[in-house]
């Protein structure tokens, strides 16, 4: 074997250990297959798409529009100003889409919880979504998680449930959908004078 062979040889060793090591950096990296089924069975068990999936009227009636999964209020679905409530038990009002509320707390929109980095919870760690749900506000620091978001239920939930549930959010496409920011109460909506 000459000198040149020999280069040659540890060239492609070398480009063999980095490929294996390089295979093993991915592995590690991806939640198993465990976590994100039971992240899914949590996402469809407790509710994440009755607000954060668009429902829309089908021919046998209302169903979620499955294209546009857990990305929340659609980004061009405008909304008018929010009809006031009367005196009485009425709390609230929501739109057809299910992706915006009114109350006493102003407005709501339901927020894209795909993997998108720039409108969704792409650039979240999972520290991020664990403090959110502690401390009831956005990434544990910001402002408070508005209504209909079930903030209290999801802090009863177990730690090991919490990161299974990050973890398939991370694992769905990723839809751009820029949803607006909640309005204090008694703001108009925007393009409403």
């Amino acid at each position: 074997m000459g000198k040149l062979d020999k280069h040659y040889t540890a060239l492609a060793i070398w480009l063999l250990s980095l490929a294996a090591i390089t295979m093993l950096v991915r592995a590690a990296d991806k939640p198993d297959a465990k976590l994100l089924q039971r992240g899914e069975y949590l996402a469809n068990i407790s509710g994440c798409h009755d607000c954060h999936t668009v429902l829309k009227m089908g021919p046998n009636g209302p169903e979620r529009e499955m294209t546009s999964k857990l990305s929340g209020h659609p980004q061009a679905l405008m909304m008018p100003a929010a009809p006031t409530l009367p005196q009485g038990p009425w709390m609230g009002i929501f739109s057809a889409t299910m992706t915006a509320w009114a109350g006493p707390w102003g407005v709501s929109f339901s927020r894209n919880l795909t993997p998108d980095k720039e409108t969704g919870l792409g650039e979240w760690s999972e520290e991020d979504f664990l403090n959110t749900i502690a401390t009831g506000r956005r990434l544990g620091k910001g402002r408070p998680i508005l209504p209909p978001m079930p903030i209290e239920a999801l802090q009863k939930s177990s730690l090991e449930d919490r990161r299974a549930l990050f973890a398939y959010l991370q694992s769905i496409p990723a839809i751009k959908n820029l949803v607006p920011e909640p309005l204090a109460p008694d703001t108009p909506a925007p393009g409403i004078k």
